[in-house]
C-alpha cells in the first residue's frame, strides 16, 4: 500500500565539527591528552515536516541557514546526525553547480556517468540521451570536458540529466537562478509538467517569485531550525519583510504597518549592508522606503494604488546639478518602470558638502504581476549627457505585489502615469501630493 507521503523527516539534526588548524582535527583523532579541540556546528536543528506525494515544496531562507544540508541529506548524500528521514520514491536531485560531473570527463560522459549513479545501465541511458541533449541544446560542448563549461552550460546539462531520469522525487537547489531567461523558461515549463505529473518537488530558491508561483506550501529555515511552515505566498511576504527590514514574522499585513506619530519625518530604513552599490561616492543613499497614500511604510502592495518611493541622500562633495532615479525591477532582473528629475525637468537645488536631504518621487504603481520586486535608486551630478554617477544602489527596498488579478506576464517597460519629485532638508516630510 503507498503511503501518502513521499517525504518525512522526524527531529532531523546535522552537526559539523569545526577546527582552527588542520593538525587539530590529527590531535583530537589520535585523543592527544584527551584534549577537544573542535567546536560544534549545528547545520539542522530539530527539523521535522512531510511532503505529500505530488506536492511542490519551496524551501527559503538566508545563506547559511542549512537548506543546502537538507537537500543533500535527502538526496542521499549526506546522513543526518540526529533524526530519522523517510524517502519514499526514485529521486533526482540537482544540488550545487557540477555536484557529481567529473570536470575532465566530457558532457556526454558525465550523461552516462550520472546514469551510473542512479543505477541506469548504459542502454537505458542511450534511451534517454535524445531528450537529455535536446533539453541542454549545448551543441557541439558536449563532446568536451566539462571543465572548459561556463555555468549555464553545467546547469543546462545537469537539470537535463535530472529531468529525464523519470524520478518520483525532484530535489532542486538554486539551478534556475543559473541561465538565461530562455532557458529558465523551459525549466519552469518542465516544472509545471512534472507537478501535472503528480511527481514530487522540492525546490531551493532565493527568487521569492519563484516560490510563490511554483510552491503549494515553503519552509522558512533559519540558523539549522523551521521557523515557519505554510501557504507558500505567505511564508514568502513574511521572510522577505524579515529579510530586508529586520522587522521579523508580520503580525498584521505589512500594508497596515504604522508610520511614525505626530512629526514629518519619513519612516526610512537604512540601505541593506549587502546592498549592490556603485559609482563614485561623491555622494551615498542611506536609507529609502516605500510608502502608500496614507504615508505608511509598507513592504507588501496590494494591488494598483497611489506610492511614494523615498530617498535620504547625504553629499559628500558639492553637487552643483544632483538628479535623482528611481527602477522598479522584478525578480528576474526586467525593468519594469522608472523616473529620474530629467526627464521630470525638476531641477533639484544644489548640494553642500556634508548636507543631508530627503527625496520623494509620487506616482501610482499600475496592475503588475504577483511577485518580488527591487527599487533602484540613483544620484548623479550633472546633465544627462555628460554627468558623475556618484552612486547607484541596484536593491535599495524590496516589496511584494499581491493582487488577485489575473495579470499576464510583462516583459517590457511600462509607462507610468503623472509622476511629481519634491526634495527638502532632512527630516522634512517633501510635499508629494498627488
Amino acid at each position: 500500500m503507498q503511503t501518502e507521503y513521499a517525504i518525512r523527516c522526524e527531529h532531523l539534526g546535522k552537526v559539523y565539527n569545526l577546527y582552527g588548524h588542520p593538525m587539530e582535527r590529527l590531535k583530537e583523532a589520535l585523543n592527544w591528552r584527551g584534549r577537544r579541540y573542535s567546536r560544534e556546528f549545528h547545520a539542522l536543528r530539530d527539523v521535522s515536516f512531510e511532503v505529500k506525494r505530488g506536492e511542490t515544496l519551496g524551501i527559503i531562507g538566508r545563506n547559511g541557514s542549512g537548506k543546502s544540508t537538507l537537500l543533500k541529506i535527502l538526496a542521499g548524500v549526506l546522513t543526518p546526525t540526529s533524526g530519522r528521514v523517510d524517502v519514499r520514491g526514485r529521486v533526482s536531485s540537482l544540488l550545487e553547480l557540477g555536484a557529481g560531473f567529473n570536470p575532465e570527463l566530457s558532457g556526454l560522459e558525465n550523461v552516462f556517468f550520472q546514469g551510473t549513479l542512479m543505477g541506469f545501465s548504459r542502454d537505458e541511458m542511450q534511451e534517454r540521451l535524445d531528450g537529455i541533449l535536446a533539453f541542454a541544446d549545448i551543441g557541439d560542448f558536449i563532446r568536451q570536458p566539462v571543465k572548459l563549461y561556463s555555468s549555464g552550460m553545467f546547469v543546462r546539462l545537469a537539470f537535463a540529466c535530472a529531468i529525464n531520469v523519470d524520478p518520483d522525487i525532484l530535489i532542486i537547489d538554486e539551478a534556475l537562478a543559473v541561465g538565461d531567461a530562455r532557458f529558465q523558461m523551459k525549466c519552469h515549463l518542465k516544472i509545471d509538467e512534472f507537478r501535472e505529473s503528480g511527481k514530487t518537488i522540492l525546490l531551493v530558491s532565493h527568487s521569492g517569485n519563484d516560490v510563490v508561483s511554483l510552491c503549494s506550501r515553503a519552509i522558512w529555515l533559519d540558523e539549522g531550525a523551521v521557523r515557519a511552515e505554510g501557504q507558500a505566498k505567505r511564508i514568502v511576504e513574511e521572510y522577505s519583510a524579515w529579510m530586508v527590514h529586520d522587522v521579523g514574522v508580520l503580525a498584521p499585513p505589512a500594508s497596515e504597518a504604522t508610520a511614525k506619530e505626530g512629526g514629518d519625518e519619513f519612516d526610512l530604513v537604512p540601505i541593506p549592508p549587502h546592498a549592490m552599490i556603485t559609482g563614485e561616492g561623491g555622494a551615498a543613499i542611506v536609507a529609502a522606503g516605500l510608502f502608500n497614500a496614507q504615508g505608511r511604510r509598507i513592504t507588501v502592495l496590494h494591488g494598483p494604488g497611489a506610492v511614494q518611493i523615498v530617498m535620504k541622500v547625504t553629499a559628500a562633495v558639492p553637487l552643483r546639478m544632483p538628479y535623482y532615479s528611481f527602477q522598479i525591477v522584478n525578480a528576474q532582473g526586467i525593468r519594469l518602470m522608472g523616473c529620474n528629475t530629467a526627464v521630470l525637468n525638476a531641477g533639484p537645488p544644489a548640494l553642500a558638502a556634508g548636507e543631508t536631504v530627503v527625496a520623494s518621487f509620487s506616482f501610482t504603481i499600475p496592475e503588475i504581476e504577483n511577485g518580488t520586486y527591487l527599487i533602484a535608486l540613483g544620484i548623479v551630478d550633472g546633465t544627462s549627457s555628460s554627468h558623475i554617477r556618484h552612486q547607484q544602489v541596484a536593491d535599495a527596498y524590496e516589496f511584494q505585489f499581491v493582487s488577485g488579478s489575473d495579470f499576464q506576464k510583462q516583459s517590457v517597460l511600462l509607462k507610468l502615469p503623472e509622476c511629481k519629485f519634491s526634495v527638502n532638508a532632512e527630516n522634512r516630510r517633501p510635499d508629494v501630493s498627488l
